[in-house]
């Protein structure tokens, strides 16, 4: 992160972009923020500062960071900051309002442009086939966060009920935990879980067509999602306009505002597996109207277009 942030506000490294009408920094991680406000006040130019994440308070309520100690009360500082000199705040999250003005900051400043997905890069995919087997798909990272452990877990419930031969679990991608998955799973005998690749982001569409159905699990963090929640997988999910399995408490839940498939509390394995089946022996016009339903919201919400046009909208008055 310092690195990145000591190569970017040397000139060299920008000499020959032209002059900015505006200049966005993104929290990424808070230090390449801060570069996009260092050369805002050398350009005499608006700063928008993009908040992806709340730094450092998904660290601290992650138990990652002491709220105390030097770092976080180094990055608070930065966070502040950073929010007072930004013309404008775009944020992820629809309560991140909440948490920016609790600390002082107007909220006039802010603007809600969560993310999204690229329709014209993501056709409508065809239903998918009737089938015995319900192929049942995840896309993404095998981390701390993902909780997979607790699908894992879900899908040895359903082993001991009838429901697990009607079942095909993908799991497409990687992460510092894919291993200790794997070895979770061979433990338990689940055959028929499969441990894919990543996968590039060209090839989703296609490979999400090949799902009957998707899963999503978040571990129960409460202080962390509590001003909502905004995955760039989930909105792939929605495009693909398959049915969607989701264990989550959230301030909100795409999944549930487009009655795009079944949300289940999270670190919850019995509940997990109860959903899971319920939409393995639901009937196919089911299936297809959940589907339908997660299509038509990312049209109506989450298309680039759409959101490209509030970005545009708090670029243009700024320029002015």
């Amino acid at each position: 992160m310092l690195d990145f942030t000591t190569k970017v506000i040397q000139k060299r490294y920008v000499i020959d972009l032209p002059r900015p009408d505006v200049i966005i920094g993104s929290s990424v991680h808070p230090f390449a923020a801060w570069a996009g406000a260092n050369w805002a006040d050398r350009f005499h130019v608006p700063f928008i500062f993009e908040v992806r994440d709340l730094w450092p308070q998904t660290l601290v309520d992650m138990g990652r960071l002491s709220s105390g100690g030097i770092i976080a009360r180094s990055l608070y500082r930065l966070e502040k900051m950073l929010y007072k000199r930004a013309d404008r705040i775009v944020v992820l999250f629809p309560r991140a309002s909440e948490y920016i003005e609790q600390l002082g900051i107007q909220p006039d400043k802010v603007v809600y442009i969560p993310n999204g997905v690229d329709l014209a890069d993501f056709p409508e995919i065809p239903p998918p086939f009737e089938r015995d087997v319900f192929n049942l798909m995840y896309f993404g990272a095998h981390g701390n966060a993902n909780d997979l452990a607790n699908l894992l877990n879900a899908v040895v419930i359903l082993r001991k009920r009838g429901t697990y031969n009607k079942l095909r679990l993908r799991l497409i991608g990687e992460g510092p935990l894919k291993a200790e998955l794997q070895a979770q799973a061979k433990v338990n005998n689940l055959d028929n879980v499969f441990f894919e690749p990543p996968v590039s982001k060209e090839r989703i569409p296609s490979l999400a067509a090949e799902a009957d159905g998707f899963v999503i699990t978040w571990c129960n963090l409460p202080g962390i999602y509590r001003f909502g929640i905004s995955p760039n997988k989930l909105f792939d999910y929605l495009a693909a306009g398959r049915p969607i399995v989701i264990a989550l408490d959230a301030a909100n839940n795409p999944v549930e505002e487009a009655g795009a498939g079944i949300t289940v509390p999270p670190e919850d394995p019995e509940s997990l597996a109860d959903a899971i089946e319920k939409m393995t022996l639901s009937t196919y016009q089911k299936r297809l109207e959940y589907g339908k339903n997660a299509r038509q919201y990312v049209e109506m919400y989450h298309d680039f277009p759409i959101l490209a046009k509030k970005l545009s909208i708090t670029l243009d008055a700024l320029c002015r």
